[in-house]
């Protein structure tokens, strides 16, 4: 039995794409995870525990599957156990083809995998602090102490150290805020 498995992530929160790569794959079923959570995956523990011999789980992408290497590993030994497969469309990986599959390939795609870890981690942790109305990057010095070292610098009464001094300006956001006055 193919078993097509999905999970919101970031970049695909509505599930579109994987749909759109699961549908002509023909799957007999289709395992859909209701959130990105990587502490709750229910719908994987049941579909992990209810494989037989021979099933093949196909996903979007490794991502889709797992949530680290570790967890990956993990997964990919339960299959083994199972005598089950697995085929990731995007990296095209199928471990059902009896001559096996090359290790150069399964490294870089464990490459990119960790990748595609590392990067939703990093988009979600953004989209989460940006709704809590937190911005990151650093600080913008506030706007008067920015005005005040832009007169000190036209005035050309005051060096460079001076106006940092005076207003915690440095020279580059002093020069920054010059430019986009122009």
């Amino acid at each position: 039995m193919r078993i097509g498995y999905m999970r919101p992530y970031q970049d695909d929160k509505e599930l579109s794409m994987q749909t759109r790569a699961l549908d002509p794959l023909s799957c007999d079923k289709i395992v859909i995870e209701e959130h990105a959570s990587a502490k709750r995956r229910y719908e994987l523990e049941q579909l992990m525990n209810e494989l037989s011999k021979g099933d093949i789980v196909v996903v979007y992408k490794l991502f889709a599957l797992a949530d680290s290497t570790r967890h990956l590993v993990e997964l990919l030994q339960k299959l083994e156990e199972k005598q089950a497969h697995l085929y990731s469309y995007a990296e095209g990986i199928d471990t059902s083809k009896s001559e096996g599959y090359p290790f150069p390939e399964i490294v870089k795609h464990l490459v990119d995998f960790q990748s595609d870890v590392i990067s939703e981690k990093t988009k979600k942790g953004l989209y989460e602090a940006k709704q809590k109305g937190n911005h990151p990057g650093r600080p913008r010095k506030a706007d008067d102490n920015v005005k005040r070292a832009i007169v000190m610098y036209q005035s050309n009464k005051y060096s460079l150290a001076q106006i940092r001094e005076e207003t915690g300006i440095s020279k580059s956001t002093l020069y920054r805020y010059l430019d986009s006055e122009n």
